[in-house]
């Protein structure tokens, strides 16, 4: 099983992620470094997580599962430093207006 999870953290950031392995030991790989610069050592002391299953395939490629992490990261403007711990794809706050 293929999975897109949603990583909440106390703070209510988010994360989300890909397993292609479908292991219920995996919380993903968000940068260490960012989530603890939020929290205090006292906080640290005592932490939980919620991960959410999102998404889910049996017989999706791995090329589909990274395309639809993507996706994902996007929906839940998870990679915007105020929202989530996603790096990537780059959060950008401009938007294209050269149509108008």
């Amino acid at each position: 099983m293929k999975w897109i999870y949603k990583i909440t953290y106390p703070n209510g950031k988010i994360y989300i992620g890909k397993d292609l392995t479908g292991s219920a030991n995996y919380f993903g790989s968000a940068n260490s470094k960012e989530i603890s610069k939020d929290f205090s050592f006292e906080d640290l002391s005592h932490f939980t997580i919620t991960r959410d299953i999102i998404w889910s395939s049996e017989d999706a490629t791995d090329t589909e599962v990274n395309k639809m992490e993507v996706e994902f990261i996007h929906a839940y403007a998870s990679n915007n430093p105020e929202i989530g711990y996603n790096r990537w794809p780059k959060y950008s706050l401009v938007s294209d207006n050269s149509s108008k």
